[in-house]
């Protein structure tokens, strides 16, 4: 099983930038699919970005599309999360996941592991 970590999360103003990382451990990495979703307080959990095995397909959800930037470094078996022009609504519990397979999926049902979550907060 893997084990996902995140970090990078905390508080900025709309506008702002932050970074997530997460480090995989347990899998071999460069094999599967990774991706970020997120739960504000009464949501329900929505997709934001995933990255295929090796980096080069990459899928966006409308409403972060232009704003994030899903990479990863295989060689360290990490995955990031790269938030720019960050807006209130972007206020939301993030999470990193693996997917079962190497190619990107928008639905969460695709991925097998979650991190623990890291909480990004964006005032006005």
């Amino acid at each position: 099983q893997v084990q996902l970590i995140e970090s990078g999360g905390g508080s900025v103003q709309a506008g702002g930038s932050l970074r997530l990382s997460c480090v995989a451990s347990g899998r071999t990495f460069s094999n599967i699919a990774m991706g970020w979703f997120r739960q504000a307080p009464g949501k329900e959990r929505e997709f934001v970005a995933a990255s295929n095995w090796n980096g080069h397909v990459t899928r966006y959800a409308d409403s972060v599309k232009g704003r994030f930037t899903i990479s990863r470094d295989n060689a360290k078996n990490t995955v990031y999360l790269q938030m720019d022009s960050l807006k209130p609504e972007d206020t939301a519990v993030y999470y990193c996941a693996a997917a079962r397979g190497p190619y990107t999926d928008y639905d969460a049902r695709a991925y097998d592991a979650w991190g623990q979550g890291t909480q990004v907060t964006v005032s006005s």
